[in-house]
Formats: structure tokens, sequence, C-alpha cells
């Protein structure tokens, strides 16, 4: 007798429902002695595949179904109550028959069917019914559902139509779940009782076998209350709520032994159990890969002769007469492309590149090993020529081994979806899918959750997340032994603590939600339901595969990754903005990558903005290393990461010739030349196994692999090949173990060269484009960064270190996006400013464009379109200052009422109504032309000024930042005195350890409580130039320092980065004084001394100073150094009596005169 197998079971695919991972419900199977087990999640295959590869290596017989919905009437009826759900039935796949025609059911269900869950109809079950078994499912089945209402006939038809489409292969299903639990759910199971009564009546009237199933949910019984919070937090129920939904307790994987005693009076359906799993055949999913067709021209006899035809016109293109070398390595491409099946792949990838060049969409140089292809460079899929460069094709697709090829493709952010609607266009909309994705509940995630169901109160939730180190992929595992402050609440005298933490760790790592790739996308030869089950998604009108992307591709599905690269949106825009002001047009694609200008800006460090050369590091080394070639970039890209970054320095030295230059062998000049004998990428290693030990081109390869990804089997089986190799070439074995040995050491480390070289190339353009369009590049820069306050901060920084003022929002001067005015300074972009529509500023520029510049508000009110350009964004325009260029009107004159409490801007929307009203009727002529009517403008109303604090927070809340000024600006002089350090760098603890730190900043949030020990707590958010970081003090600090703590005060905080007490893990900052930044010049700054230059001292100069100290009394010692440069003698002098006032006016004084330096004490 074959053993008992659970039929119908629930995975964690049945998002939120099912508590069992696919690993662990197997394992347990396994551990139970079952030889086979089924997988039936609500609604979709989503863990099918996964299920099928890990039950298979176990040695279980995979059975894939599903419990799917079946709706009431026609499956496209979405109006009506009953439409809204379906009555469940399982279907299990028989054989590859049955599999692909469950694919077809659960594809429909969800792109066709879907109203709130993904339903199918009979019509669509009996039309892909061959290959499948069905069985009645839970009390929700049709048949249970009829019963229970009292309608036998009903449910007796119901029986019959599934007879009429099954046959022989549909079966009762049975449960029982009887439990004393008072917790659980008490009333299914006299509701089954009832139904299995029925069944059996039905089952000898109709010769249909009953067969008894567990619904299983989870794996152990134990594990019932954690799936019950699982429950409550998928229904948003609390735990304690006595109208949740229950489950009986007693949904778990139970053994053969349970099953047999708990439908003992009913044996043969467990028996008829054995009868449905051998009838079930053993099939392969995993599939050759399948390459979608693309139609060639009919002069034209294959796809391969096609593919050569193209590859050779645009080897013309490229290098003109080929050399014999350049012919050698197309046509062992096009032999080994061809020899795999993989011609149609580059045609579809070079025509969808073509057709996006055309759309005027930028397309990236490549990215990764593709770029090793000559033929991929002929076709323009990529723009680095690989022989040039060194680049090597196995890298890209191992000549050895079929693999499918896998090219990356960077478009710019506006363009991607146009490529993608070109793709669907071209091969279908079923053809083309995007690819799922499964977020887990993580460990932070899991504790918040669970604390919701357990009503731990809110305060304690986030206290116990916030242990939970600040890592991705972190577990509760890993936290409990970081951090022994949170190990030690699985200990608490408070039971909703325990309990929070020992459910969290249950659950933690289930699936939570779906989601879609950000790049992925699937395009097949076929319908895409012929393959692989599809989905839908909320933000996507393509479908979306119900199976992520590693399955997908061992289906044989050809995977593709559009990617969004803002980098190139950059470029674009900078391009367009050169064009438009200079009237230039710069070819990007084709930049002279010896220009000076650009390498001096590398050399210099000047690479903020500048794609993969940014950090802090890399400029630094940068300064050190004066690249003045293309090559010195590519070794800088591949080298400044964790690992291969210790060689930098040594790189650095050989560049500069401070040291000196070695190979082990001569041999191994003429590949690690252009890294001065350093081993830097993986292709320097595969062409040095072929050089040395005379390794194939997929030998190679496979050495590469074995070093990257640490396989020791693989790499003492290379070694003895690599020696051997290396010994009939007469190699010396101490050199060559010299070689093995380093390649060991830093091979792992060797980075993909192909890759290295398709950024540096990104990264020379935007330095190209800085060096010699330095405005046009930044204003493309800024407004690709707008939404990202630390990034657009930084770059506004760095744009006025280059000498280029960031302007504010002007209706005359602003387009959409920021751009460069007349005077070469930057304006920011209309189209940033939140509230304001696109549509509408485009408008009011198309406006200004036909008929000039607006004279004044009230101009502009009388020619814009004011349904567009409504009054929300008439007030954000006026907040941000865009209409500061109308001079007679101050920002808080438009929210100002006048006498009859109407608001200004409200005057001003009646005003250019009328105007406009007048205008058509063609009645007056307006605007006091001496022969017609003048309408009288409204009076701009007097109002008191804002506050500058005040007007600034109003401008930030529409443009995002601080613009025309920063409120810390008041205090520059005391950031630059006394802080030692920003809150953005403040942000990595580990770099102050142990260390004092003086920051500054506005306040911006604080709260205030009692903690569980009933000590008082603060907390509050400073704010910088750079970023904004949040401070808590407890207890007494607590009480000396909360007076500080309140919005908009300006605060200088002092303290230390010291482990915390309780957790020496941990780092924190401790605050040991704080100061107002408004008296740190009264209460800190001691003595001013200001330098002067014999040379430069005159009556003029000497007047102002005398005027300037005379109306800023105050404390602060004044001291003068008087320097003489020829003589070389400096002369210090002080006042005994007269002390000044370090004020803002006396402070911008001494700015304004660049011949007087000063230093504050």
């Amino acid at each position: 007798m074959a053993p008992f197998t659970h039929l119908h079971l629930h995975t964690q695919y049945s998002i939120l429902d099912g508590a069992s991972s696919i690993t662990t419900i197997v394992d347990r199977a396994k551990s139970l002695g079952m030889e086979a087990l089924a997988i039936t999640d609500h609604g979709n295959m989503f863990g099918a595949k996964e299920f099928h590869n890990y039950a298979t290596k176990k040695g279980i017989k995979p059975i894939i179904g599903c419990e799917i919905y079946v709706a009431k009437g026609r499956m496209e009826d979405k109006t009506g109550k009953e439409d809204r759900s379906g009555d469940h039935l399982i279907l299990l796949a028989k054989n590859l028959k049955g599999y692909h025609n469950l694919i077809k059911l659960i594809s429909a269900a969800w792109t066709k069917g879907f109203y709130y869950k993904p339903r199918i109809d009979k019509t669509i079950l009996a039309q892909y019914s061959e290959g499948l078994i069905a069985s009645s499912a839970c009390i929700a089945g049709e048949i249970q559902n009829e019963i229970l209402s009292g309608n036998l006939h009903a449910a007796e038809d119901a029986l019959v139509s599934y007879l009429d489409i099954f046959g022989k292969d549909f079966y009762l299903e049975i449960q029982r779940h009887e439990t004393n639990d008072p917790s659980a759910d008490l009333n299914t199971f006299p509701l089954q009782q009832k139904v299995i009564e029925v069944f059996k009546e039905l089952s000898r009237k109709y010769g249909v076998k009953i067969i008894a199933t567990n619904d299983v949910h989870f794996v152990n019984k134990e594990d019932a209350d954690a799936h019950e919070r699982l429950i409550c937090i998928n229904t948003a129920t609390d735990l304690d709520d006595p109208n949740r939904l229950r489950y009986t307790k007693e949904e778990y994987l139970k053994s053969e032994e349970e099953m047999r005693r708990i439908f003992s009076d009913i044996p043969e359906a467990i028996d008829n159990i054995g009868d449905i799993v051998e009838s079930i055949e053993k099939y392969v999913l995993d599939h050759d890969p399948i390459m979608p067709e693309f139609k060639i021209p009919s002069e034209f006899s294959s796809d391969s002769e096609y593919l050569r035809f193209l590859t050779m016109k645009g080897a013309e293109e490229r290098w003109g007469t080929l050399t014999d070398e350049q012919k050698e390595r197309i046509d062992f491409e096009l032999e080994t492309i061809n020899r795999m099946g993989f011609p149609s792949y580059f045609l579809i990838v070079q025509d969808f590149l073509r057709a996006a060049r055309e759309m005027g969409v930028a397309v990236g140089p490549g990215r990764g090993s593709a770029a090793g292809s000559a033929v991929a460079y002929c076709l323009r899929i990529t723009d680095i020529d690989p022989i040039k460069y060194g680049l090597l094709f196995e890298r890209f697709l191992n000549p050895d081994r079929i693999s499918m090829p896998d090219i990356d493709i960077d478009f710019d952010e506006d363009g991607r979806e146009d490529v993608l609607r070109y793709v669907v266009k071209k091969y279908g909309h079923d053809r083309v899918a995007h690819i799922i994705t499964f977020g887990t509940m993580g460990a932070k995630m899991a504790i918040r959750d669970v604390a919701r169901v357990q009503k731990l109160p809110l305060s304690e939730a986030d206290r116990l997340a916030k242990m939970v180190p600040e890592r991705p992929g972190i577990t509760l595992a890993d936290a409990y032994t970081e951090v022994p402050e949170l190990a030690r609440e699985r200990e608490s005298q408070n039971k909703l603590i325990t309990q929070t933490l020992a459910f969290a760790e249950a659950l933690e790592g289930s699936i939570r939600q779906t989601g879609v790739h950000a790049c992925g996308v699937i395009i097949s030869k076929d319908p895409l339901d012929d393959y692989v089950p599809l989905s839908t998604a909320k933000d996507t009108d393509l479908f979306v595969t119900q199976y992520e992307g590693n399955h997908v591709e061992s289906i044989g599905l050809l995977k593709m990754d559009f990617l969004g690269l803002k980098t190139l949106s950059i470029i674009r825009d900078a391009v367009e903005n050169v064009k438009k002001r200079q009237g230039i047009n710069i070819d990007a694609e084709n930049l002279p990558l010896d220009d000076k200008k650009t390498f001096e800006l590398f050399s210099a460090g000047d690479t903020t903005g500048v794609f993969q050369f940014e950090s802090a590091g890399m400029k630094k080394y940068l300064r050190e290393l004066k690249p003045n070639r293309f090559e010195d970039l590519v070794a800088m890209n591949a080298l400044y990461r964790p690992g291969p970054m210790e060689y930098i320095p040594e790189f650095i030295k050989r560049k500069q010739g401070q040291s000196r230059i070695e190979y082990p062998l001569a041999e191994m000049e003429k590949y690690l030349a252009d890294t001065y004998g350093i081993t830097v990428y993986q292709e320097q290693v595969m062409l040095l196994s072929q050089e040395l030990a005379g390794f194939t081109k997929g030998e190679a390869d496979l050495l590469r692999k074995a070093m990257g990804k640490k396989k020791k089997s693989l790499m003492d089986e290379m070694k003895v090949r690599f020696f051997e190799g290396c010994k009939k070439k007469g190699y010396s074995e101490d050199i060559v173990n010299k070689i093995w040995s380093d390649w060991e050491h830093f091979a792992q480390y060797a980075f993909n060269k192909s890759h290295s070289t398709c950024y540096a190339l990104i990264a020379f353009q935007t330095g190209y484009l800085k060096a010699h369009y330095p405005a046009e590049y930044m204003a493309a820069v800024l407004s690709r960064n707008i939404s990202d306050i630390k990034k657009i901060t930084t770059f506004i920084d760095e744009t006025r270190r280059m000498g280029i003022e960031v302007l504010g929002p002007d209706v005359n001067e602003s387009n959409v996006k920021f751009t460069v005015n007349k005077d070469g300074n930057i304006r920011f972009g209309l189209g940033a400013i939140k509230g304001v529509g696109e549509n509408a500023v485009i408008q009011l520029i198309e406006e200004r464009d036909k008929n000039g510049a607006y004279k004044d508000i009230f101009d502009f009110v009388s020619r814009v379109n004011l349904n567009s350009l409504n009054r929300k964004n008439l007030e954000a325009l006026a907040l941000s200052g865009a209409f500061d260029c109308f001079h007679d009107i101050s920002r808080e004159q438009y929210f100002a009422t006048d006498a009859k409490g109407v608001n200004f801007l409200d005057n001003l929307i009646k005003y250019g109504n009328n105007v406009k009203t007048l205008k058509n009727t063609n009645k007056n002529t307006l605007f006091g032309e001496d022969n017609g009517f003048s309408m009288k403008k409204p009076e701009p109303p007097e109002c008191p000024e804002w506050q500058k604090l005040e007007k600034l927070n109003k401008e930030k809340e529409v443009i995002g930042i601080y613009l025309s000024s920063h409120p810390l600006d008041d205090f520059r002089l005391e950031l630059e005195t006394f802080t030692t350090a920003t809150l953005s760098e403040l942000k990595n603890l580990r770099d102050f350890t142990d260390r004092d730190v003086t920051i500054a900043g506005m306040v911006t949030e604080t709260k205030s409580g009692i903690g569980k020990n009933g000590k008082p707590y603060n907390t509050f958010m400073l704010q910088d130039y750079t970023d904004s970081y949040k401070f808590a003090v407890f207890d007494k600090d607590c009480v000396e320092f909360s007076k500080f703590f309140v919005t908009g005060y300006f605060l200088l905080v002092k303290g230390r980065v010291q482990k915390r007490r309780m957790n020496d893990n941990e780092l924190e900052f401790k605050i040991k004084n704080i100061n107002l930044l408004s008296s740190v010049r009264d209460e800190l700054i001691k003595s001013v001394t200001i330098k002067v230059k014999a040379a430069d001292i005159t009556n003029e100069l000497i007047n102002q100073l005398s005027q300037l100290i005379k109306t800023n009394p105050g404390e602060t010692e004044l001291r003068f150094l008087f320097m003489d440069a020829e003589s070389k003698i400096s002369l210090p002098m002080f006042s005994r009596n007269i002390r000044v006032r370090l004020n803002n006016d006396f402070v911008a004084f001494l700015d304004d005169h660049p011949s007087l330096e000063y230093k504050v004490n």
C-alpha cells in the first residue's frame, strides 16, 4: 500500500494565509516517510516551480496543483456581490499536459477573470480539463455550499457538472478538524461532518470516490498560534477581536497515522489517495532556451544569414576595411552564436535598440559582459570596441557550453517605457511580460506586524524594532547575537513582549506581498501562458509572470533587463541645454577620449556629479593618480570597491613612477601593461591562462567563474591543469606558483572589465560635459535630482563652488527644468515646484515665448490660461518666489486680504478672467490704450512682512529645499568655526568612535514622553545644510537640555560618540552641552584677528574699518596683524579699550573685502 499523501496544501505563497515555507514543509513530509506531496495555493502557482525543484531534489514526488476559485456565473461578470469570490476547487496536474492546462486556467483567472480574486468559470474549465484531476475542496466548495444551504438537488447538479468535465478524475474531498480549543474555530467540524454524511450518499449514487485531506496551512501543530497571528495581519484584525477569522488549529501536516485514525470509519478515503498519486506522472519543467522569432527580410534564408549580413555591414561602419583579427573575431562569435541557437536573440536586441535611437531615446554603451562581443559592437548593441580594449566574448558566451545570453540595456529614464511599448507592439501583448518579485517579512516588519495584532503599545513596538540593526537581510537570530539588549527582551516580565518576539521570529521571512521586478522583461516566441502562469499588477498594463526570474529562465524563457539609468537622462538633458543656449550640437557617443580638459577635471578630483566617481575616497585617489588616459578611468572604476581598493595606492605609485613595474614573466606584459603590472580584471586572468597554460577560451572562462565564486574543488582541478600547461611551455614551477598564489589572493576580487569599460565611458561623458559646459551640465544634474534633498543640496553647493549661481524660479526666465540663463547662471525649473502641473507650466512658457516677458503680475494673469494655471498653482508660484521678478509686490501680499476680506490672489484671478472676457468681446481696448477703456487693477493689500524663517519654510514647502537662502546662513561663521562634523557625516558614527564631536543645525521636530522605567525622555530632529539627524536624551539630560528642544531653534550641540551603556555593539552620540547659535558669538568667541597687508592699507579702508568698529560695540576683543611681504615683517596689535560685536554686518564687511583675512578664537 502506497504511503499517504497530502493533496490539499498551502505554502506561504498563499500570501498571509499559508505559514509554511516550501523547504520546511517538504522536509517535514520527508521525515514523516511520505513519498509524494502536492502544492495547492489559493488561486496562484507562485511557488510551483520552487516546489517542484525542491521536492524533486529531496526525492519527493511533486504534485503541482492549485485551489482555484470558480465563479458563480461567467468569469467576465464583475458587477454583483456574488461575483467577488468564487467556489473553491482543487486541481492537480496529472501529467505535463495537465500542468500546461493548469497554467492556462490560472493565467486566465488573473488576466480575464480577476474580480477581488482570480476566478475561472466552468466553460474554460471544460476547455482545459485534459490532464487534470479535480476534487471538491474544503467546505467552501460549490457542492458543500449547496449542501450546507439545504439545497441537495443543487448539490447533485453541481456534482454532475464536475463529473461531465472530469469524469473519473473528479473526487469528493472530505476533512475533519475536530478541536476542543476554545480559542479555535469550533463551528467548522460540525459542518464538515454534515458534508461527509451527504458525500457518502453521493459517492454511492454516482460512483464517485472520496478522498481525505487536511487543508494544510502550517507545518507543525505548535505553529498554529503563529498562523493565527498571520491571519490577523492579513485581515487587519486584533488577536482579541471576537469576530475575526479563525482556523481550527488542526490545519497542520499530519502524519499518515493521524489521518488514518481521524478517518478510521472511512478507510477508503485514505486508500483512494494512493491511486491518485500513482496515476500522476513525473515530468521535467526545465527547458532549453526558447528563442523568440524575429521576422527577417524575404531575401535571407535564415536568421543566421541575416545576422551575418547586419554584422558585416555594421563592422564596415565601425572599422572600415577589416583586419584579419577583426574578421577572425567576428567569424568565431557568429559561429558560436549560431551553434547555440541565439541569432534571433541578437536580432531582437539590435532591432529595439535601433528603434530606441530613432525615437530619440538615449541608450547606454552597454553593461556587463555583453560588451565583450564584437558582434554586439557591430550591431550597435554596445558602443565599446572589444578588440581595442581587450574584452572577451567568452566572458559573455562560453563556447564550450550553452548558457542563456544576458544582455542588460540602459535607457534614459524617460525613454525606457517608450522602448517597452515598441517591444509589446512588435511581439504582442501576450508575449511580453514583467517578472514577479516577492516581498518578505523582514525582522523589523515582523516585530511591528505581530505587535499590532497583539496590541503591544506602539512605543514598545518601535523600541523593539529599532534595536534590530539597520542592515539588509538581518534576521532576528542575527539581531539577538549582535544586540544582547534585544536578546534579553525575550525574557521580559511583559508577556506581550516575549510573545511578540517569539511569533515575529516564527513569521519572519513569510511572503507579505508581490511586486514587479524593476527592470526584468520576458519576450516569448509564443503566447506566454504556453510556458508560465501569468498574473497582473497594479502599476503596469503588462502581464506579470508568476515565477521569479531564476525560475523563468530555467523553463527556457528569455529574460532581458530594460534599465532606466538617470545618468543617461542627465547627459541627454545637458546636450539639449548646450544646443538651446549655445547652438552647439554635441555627439556624446563620439567624444574625443583623449580630451585634456576632461582629464584635468578628473585629476583635480572635481567629480561631484560625475557618474561613479563622486565619493570622497574616489576624489582623493583621483588627485593622487592624476589620470591622463581613458584606461586609467576604467581601472579606477574596477579597483574602487571593497577588496581591490587596497591595491589602489600601489597602482598610483606605479603610474607615477614611484614604484617599479615588474612582471613575473615577460609574456605577461602585453596583458598587464595597461594596469601597470597589477591584475585588475577577470579578462586579464582569462587571457593569461590561455597564454601561459594553453587553456581554451571555455576553460579560461571556467577558471574565471571558479575564482569569482570561490569554488574550491573546481579551483583545485583548474590549478592542476594550469600547472601542467605551464610546465609544457617550460615555465619555472616557482614562478608559476607565485602567479597562481597572486591570482588566488586577488582574482576573487578581479572585476569584469567589460562592465568597467562601459561605465567608465559614461563617467567620461559626464566629466567631459562638466568640464566644457559646466552650467548646462549642472542644470541637468539638478533637474534629475530635485526630489533627493541630500543630493540636491550637495549639487547646489558644488554649482556655487564652480562660480555658478542657482537662482530661484522666475516666470520670466525659468523653463520646465533647470536651465542656464543669459548670464550663465542656473534657473530653478517651474516644473519642479510642488503643486504646479507640467501642462500649466508649458502653456505659461509658450505664451511667454510667443508674446514676450510678462510686464507685471496683472499682465501675467491676463495672458495665461487660468483654467490650467489655477489658484493652487498661483499660490505655489508665489510662495516659491517665481513672482519675485515683479518687484513692486512682495510674496506675503499675494496672500493678504483687502478691506472686504477678499484674498489678493482671488482678486488677481477675477481681474485676469475679466480682461480675457473683454478681449474676446472686442468691445474695449485695454491696458491704457488711448482709444479704449482701461480696467482698474486690484490694489495689493498692505500687510506685515513675513519673518525670514517663515518665508523660507513656505518656500521649502513648494520647492523642497531652502534655495533663496538657508535659515543657517546667519550662522555660517559659527558653523565654520566650531563644528567638527556635518549631520551627514554623523550618520556613520563608527568614523567618530571615542571622539568629541560638535555639530549644529535647526530643530525641525521634537517629541517628549515618559519611558517604561518612569523616567522622561526627549527626541529632537536637527537639520543642517547636508542632512537631518535624530537625537535622544534621557533622565537628567532630558531635564537639563529640554529647554532647547523647540522647533525653529538653532543649536550648537557638543557630544561624544561612545559605546552604548547597555550594548557594547552599538554606538551612541552622548550630548554633553548645548548652546543657542544666536548666543555663540557672544558666549564663545573671545577675539577676532584681522590680517592686513601693508600694501592694502588706504585711508578709505581705515575710515571704513573705523566706522564699522564704532557702529558695532560689543564684548569681543579686536586684534590686528599687519604684514609686509617685502620685509617679511608682521606686527600684531590689539586694543585694550575697543571691543566689538561680531554680528552679520561686521562679518559681511570682512567677507566683502578679499584683502582682509580674519580668524576668530
